[in-house]
């Protein structure tokens, strides 16, 4: 079974189950018969006399030797009358149909691979030819020719394939075995620095692999990017040497067949491939990063993650800001700071690279910082970064002076390229691609736009090329236009992430809120969005309300409404009440919030229905608009008839954080009321959560918790 095993990722892709070639039990002895005949004389005649590039003899050899196994079960079937089997000679039978099906599967696999990869398999795929070889030749030797009863015709043609079987060895091809170290050597001159001469690869690709268009070549890159992802790292060659000739083929596909043949634009192939991008796009947005994962001040993914005296865990570039602004407690606890040094880590951090990498999550850390993910960089294909340069430059040069169309397909390469790979993002942008992406940011070719502005998303991941975007004269402007007037709800959508992506630097914020039109963009998507639209929107609105200085516009904007009337939507509610919990800190925030009819009701209805993420956010929220929002707002809040039994219930099954603030709140209620007995019971909750030793909550983080979903990292492509 070792064969099937090699080809499973192909038997789940093309082939029947398993099951459905499990020997059959319950057959008579005509019946086995019957069956075996149909499966060989099956594999003969979708097989006989196929072409094919690579492993033709080993290929057409094994065919040859299912048709001698036709010719003894024709015989068998014709028997008069029909024989009774031995129980070897019947275990021999139901072996032999075990042994058809991984043929099968071998030449399924044969047939349906890409040249490349039949030439990367070349010595593996010869083993497997040679390995059911010495299979068969066991079963012949078993099984009881003599009981069988063959005439001399038959007989002697099984005894002839016997001694072919015995003798057989493993078979390469000599000339496929050059062209396999060939196609290396490429990988080699990348290495080292060299981009190999157009005519060389000229020969190789065309001349001798018969790869003669852009199509083809295309449909070589997705076979090879299919293998790395379904052998899922346990491949050989290693998933860093076949992105190298990826990157490689890639390469050779617009140097050698250039655009002309890409000019799909409005075609159904495109509609076909930008409808599997957009599935992609939309499963890697509601992505959820584990909580342990989020930095508490930030809330986002740590990049490098330190902790402080109390033992609390934080990005350092957050924590760093919040002590050089003054303060001296830890912003989660509260608790006084025994002093400032920051300890890496590395545990953490490695647990964060780790699950990025298995869910597809670029995982970039700061320069000096140490991470299990610059250890995996390390140890990526040298090959592979310097065939993208050059695909890049490639690609850039048609974004400069190309044909509409070809820049149309540049774009949509260079938001691929960019999906994967700091390495990539940071020489794509070196190397000039923001200033024309900015440009086709303008394009009346709807689907050109699109992927120019997921190129950009993608490329604002690199933090870097945050600050590359944002000192672009007009790329700000240019991406919210698209978020404003984009021909496609995909680009408005990813325009939403690309804002979310740039305002997670904090001196971008206020710049992006006063952008024009920026806030009430994100507002309406936010009110009319596609769920995913939605997501976008919010959390790109909750990243502007981290600065104290936004709140103001957001309120003139009308994005205070749209927060409010996003509570009770799934997916986002979480986020919109952490954007409200700080939107609230400012009186003008208070004042606007405390106007709206729905806001209190809604606040608590999340506090009885929602998350424990969104029943902290909310009790945080309804926390800083009694202390903030004036005595009309807090009597509001205080009045609700469900407050007190909501905030019973969270003092004692809430988080640790919604008890700390349920507390503060039953404390503001303690006051108004003046006396414990008319909470109902509250007294006692109230007691047992005030055991924390907050008078009142100083920090900002504390106030709010958002599960981050990833709606800027990579868009596929």
């Amino acid at each position: 079974m070792a064969t099937a095993a090699a080809f499973s990722s192909l038997r789940r892709r093309r082939s029947p189950p398993l099951e459905a070639f499990l020997a059959p039990v319950d057959l008579t002895d005509g019946g086995i018969i019957t069956t075996l005949l149909s499966v060989a004389n099956e594999l003969v005649e979708l097989h006989s006399g196929k072409k094919l590039l690579f492993q033709k003899k080993n290929f057409l050899s094994l065919v040859r030797k299912i048709e001698v196994f036709v010719v003894l079960l024709d015989f068998l079937k014709e028997s008069k009358p029909i024989l009774r089997f031995s129980y070897t000679a019947l275990m021999c039978l139901k072996e032999l149909y075990l042994l058809f099906y991984r043929c099968k599967i071998l030449l399924d696999y044969c047939a349906q691979s890409s040249k490349l990869w039949m030439l990367l398999q070349n010595q593996s795929i010869s083993g497997h030819f040679h390995d059911l070889n010495q299979e068969m030749s066991t079963l012949l030797d078993v099984l009881p020719i003599k009981e069988l009863s063959l005439n001399e015709d038959v007989k002697e043609q099984i005894e002839l394939l016997q001694k072919q079987l015995r003798r057989a060895k493993c078979y390469v091809d000599k000339k496929d075995e050059m062209l396999r170290l060939r196609l290396y050597s490429f990988l080699n001159e990348f290495e080292d620095g060299n981009v190999p001469a157009e005519n060389e690869l000229w020969f190789f690709f065309v001349d001798q692999l018969r790869i003669c268009d852009a199509k083809s070549c295309r449909g070589e890159i997705e076979f090879l990017e299919e293998q790395i992802v379904n052998h899922e790292g346990n491949i050989e060659p290693t998933a860093a040497v076949l992105n190298g000739f990826l990157a490689v083929t890639r390469y050779c596909r617009f140097l050698l067949f250039g655009f002309d043949e890409e000019m799909e634009i409005g075609g159904e192939s495109l509609k076909k491939m930008r409808k599997g991008m957009m599935t992609q796009e939309i499963a890697d947005t509601f992505l959820t990063i584990p909580k342990d994962f989020c930095c508490p001040i930030s809330l986002d993914l740590m990049r490098d993650p330190v902790i402080v005296s109390t033992g609390q865990s934080y990005d350092r570039s957050s924590i760093s800001r919040w002590l050089d602004e003054g303060h001296y407690t830890c912003p989660k606890t509260g608790q006084m700071l025994a002093h400032t040094r920051l300890v890496p880590n590395r545990a953490l951090r490695n647990l964060i690279a780790q699950w990025s990498a298995a869910h597809g999550v670029p995982f970039e850390t700061p320069e000096g910082a140490e991470s299990s993910s610059e250890l995996v960089a390390a140890s990526s294909s040298k090959a592979a970064v310097a065939a993208n340069q050059a695909t890049a430059y490639l690609l850039i040069q048609q974004l400069a002076c190309g044909s509409e169309d070809a820049q149309a397909v540049a774009a949509r390469e260079i938001r691929m390229l960019a999906k994967t790979g700091k390495e990539n993002r940071a020489f794509i942008a070196e190397a000039g691609a923001v200033p024309y992406l900015k440009s086709l940011l303008s394009s009346k070719n709807a689907i050109a736009q699109e992927n120019c502005v997921t190129a950009m998303l993608n490329l604002s991941i690199y933090d870097k090329n945050k600050g590359r975007i944002m000192e672009e004269e007009g790329c700000l402007k240019s991406i919210v236009d698209v978020l404003r007037f984009g021909h496609t709800t995909e680009s408005r959508e990813n325009a939403a992430a690309t804002l979310f992506s740039l305002s997670a630097v904090h001196d971008f914020k206020k710049r992006i809120a006063d952008e024009n039109g920026a806030v009430e963009a994100l507002a309406e998507l936010l009110r009319d969005g596609t769920p995913r639209g939605k997501k976008d929107a919010v959390t790109a609105l909750f990243n502007l309300s981290t600065h104290a200085e936004n709140g103001a516009r957001m309120i003139e904007a009308g994005a205070v409404t749209a927060i409010i009337g996003a509570l009770g939507i799934d997916g986002v509610s979480e986020e919109a009440a952490g954007a409200l919990a700080l939107i609230v800190r400012q009186p003008a925030g208070a004042k606007a919030v405390g106007k709206e009819e729905m806001a209190v009701g809604s606040l608590l209805g999340m506090m009885r229905c929602g998350t424990p993420r969104g029943k902290e956010n909310a009790v945080a929220a309804l926390l800083e608009l009694c202390r903030n929002g004036g005595a009309a707002a807090t009597e509001r809040v205080l009045k609700a008839p469900a407050l007190a039994g909501l905030l019973q219930s969270l003092l004692f099954t809430g988080t640790k954080r919604a008890r700390r603030k349920a507390a503060s709140l039953a404390r503001v209620f303690q006051r108004r009321e003046n006396a414990t007995l008319h909470y109902g019971g509250l007294g006692v909750a109230y007691h047992l959560a005030g055991n924390t030793g907050m008078n009142r909550d100083t920090s900002f983080a504390g106030d709010v918790s958002v599960p981050m979903s990833i709606s800027v990292p990579v868009v596929q492509g």
